[in-house]
């Protein structure tokens, strides 16, 4: 996992993005996936950050970190929510976790099923997956009706 200190260009709002890779990043950025929780711009870039510098095992300092703790990094914590932010959040979240309950996990062949679907090669069901960003444009271009996942799953074979 990558950890990115992020930056909305319209509202100058940070936060972290949580990334398993760098390409993954590049990825979800050019598919204009990523947004900004504050304000839900997608004018997001990464922030500049301080690199993170280690010293070598023989050299002495005051307190060695061991090489698998997380950097940790000084940062501001982002203006609290409104409670009516924090409740239709939560609303939400609660209807996304039934709506996934009836529907099937397909991982990376959502793109494939969902055309199927559309084009009547498969009987229609409620489905849900990984997409790139190419092929989500290519089946709105080509009218497939999808709907993004508001807020991030694990995979069923990815969690503990």
């Amino acid at each position: 996992m990558i950890v990115y200190e992020l930056e909305c260009h319209a509202s100058g709002h940070r936060f972290e993005g949580w990334f398993a890779s760098s390409e993954d990043f590049s990825r979800q950025q050019e598919g204009g996936l990523l947004s900004c929780p504050m304000c839900g711009s997608a004018d997001v870039a990464k922030a500049l950050q301080a690199p993170r510098l280690t010293r070598k095992g023989n050299q002495k300092g005051e307190a060695r970190v061991p090489a698998t703790a997380p950097a940790l990094q000084a940062m501001t914590a982002p203006a609290p929510l409104p409670p009516q932010m924090v409740a239709m959040l939560r609303a939400a979240a609660k209807v996304q976790a039934e709506a996934l309950k009836s529907s099937q996990w397909v991982g990376d062949r959502f793109a494939e099923d969902a055309r199927a679907m559309h084009y009547g090669d498969k009987e229609h069901a409620a489905i849900h997956g990984r997409a790139s960003g190419e092929e989500v444009k290519a089946l709105i271009e080509e009218g497939v009706e999808i709907a993004p996942v508001l807020f991030p799953i694990a995979p069923p074979d990815e969690v503990n």
